[in-house]
Order: C-alpha cells, then structure tokens, then sequence
C-alpha cells in the first residue's frame, strides 16, 4: 500500500503539494490525474525519498522509501524514460541496478524478455527510440519482483501496440495482488485501465474514487475529469 499522510512540498515560493492525503490500494490499477501544474510529479518523487517533503510523508507498506534496505524489492517506478546512460546496453543498464539490491543477472534476461527487448539486449540505449526506452524504464521497474509499482506517462511514444501491452500488463500486475499508481493524461486509454481514480489541482485532493462512481455521475471519464478540475491548473509549479 501506498500511503499519503498531509504531504505537503514547497519549492521557495511555489506550493507544490499542498496538504495531500490519499492511499493507493493493492489489487488495483490507480490512475493519477491532474492539470499541468497540479502536482502529480512531485508527489511521485516524495514518495521514492528523491525529495523531501516540507511537511507530512509518504509510506510505502508503512515505512518511508529510504528506510527500506532492499528499496527495488518493494517498490518499481518509472518517472523518466530518458534517465538512463545512453552509452550503455540495456542489458548492462538494468545489471547496473540489479547489482545494486542483489539482484541475479538471471533476472535481467527475464525482463528484458517480458518487455519485449531481449532481441536488442546488447544494444547501445543512446539508439533507443522513447518508446523502447519506456519499455526498458519498465523492465528496470520490474527487476526486483516488487509489491508497489508507480509510473509517470508510461505509454508516451508507445504505438497503438504498445499501448495496448501497457494496458494488459498493468491489469495482470493489479490481478497478481500488486498496487500500481499509473500517471497518464490520456483519459480515453485511463477509462480502459484504471479502477480506481485519484485527481489532484493545485497540489491538493480533488477527487479519489472508482472509474465507475465517476462515470455514473458524468457521460464519460473525461467530462468527469474537466468538471471536477475547472480552474485547477497552476501554472509554474512545473514539477
């Protein structure tokens, strides 16, 4: 489970998170959503420890993700496809991280597989186009086998194809009791994927509710989204 406790972050003037409480649930595909500007980003990054927060916190199955000794056996994320060495295979790549938490190279054949790379393995990633490495940034996710998965827009520059295996990969990971916490702005492909919804605007709750108690009061997931984040949008809070 993820768990969010009053988190609050400001950068100097900028309130970027402001007051926020929510939990993510195991079993569940979780979609996070919100206007540029709302948050989502941030509050991403508070809960992998890469900020620290002005006040509350994040909990990942109860404890704060740099208590965690072996942190990719718990908790896979993918918050920037290109954060990744482009002079190196996407094989040595994810070896690089699997060292790091005694991680078996065995298993980086093993995702590399399952997402569809392991014929381009040995290849320099510097060559990859966004899609193949949003693909890798997954792979890099699932390496330690863990419980809580979070993704930031993991179908951009993934075709009608790989969009689709996104899909079905988040369902079956939510199936096999994982919790997943999926950023993506593209409602239509969100409707298909999520059952559970959390909207932030301007760094605060909105809404946190299934797809279903969404769409029996609005015509679709998307006319829920606008109706609920009129006049949300916060701009220069861009993280």
């Amino acid at each position: 489970m993820i768990e969010l406790q009053h988190l609050t972050k400001r950068y100097g003037s900028i309130l970027a998170v402001d007051d926020l409480s929510f939990t993510v649930e195991p079993g569940h595909v979780t979609g996070f959503l919100g206007p540029n500007g709302a948050g989502k980003s941030t509050t991403m990054r508070l809960i992998l420890g890469l900020d620290a927060p002005t006040s509350g916190q994040a909990l990942v199955n109860g404890r704060r993700y740099t208590s965690l000794r072996r942190p990719m056996h718990e908790v896979g994320a993918l918050l920037d496809a290109g954060a990744v060495h482009g002079g190196r295979s996407a094989y040595n790549h994810l070896l690089s991280l699997a060292l790091t938490n005694d991680i078996g190279s065995a298993r980086v054949s093993e995702v590399l597989e399952q997402v569809g790379l392991a014929g381009v393995a040995r290849k320099r990633v510097g060559g990859f186009s966004l899609g193949m490495k949003q693909r890798l940034g997954i792979a890099a996710a699932l390496l330690g086998d863990p419980g809580v998965l979070m993704f930031d827009e993991p179908v951009n520059g993934l075709d009608p194809d790989g969009v689709r295996w996104i899909r079905d990969l988040m369902r079956a990971l939510a199936a096999e009791g994982r919790t997943i916490l999926l950023s993506s702005h593209l409602m239509s492909e969100m409707a298909l994927t999520a059952e559970r919804i959390v909207i932030v605007g301007r760094g605060r709750l909105i809404a946190q509710a299934t797809v279903a108690e969404l769409t029996a009061r609005h015509p679709s997931l998307e006319d829920a989204y606008l109706a609920l984040t009129a006049g949300s949008v916060q701009y220069g809070a861009t993280r």
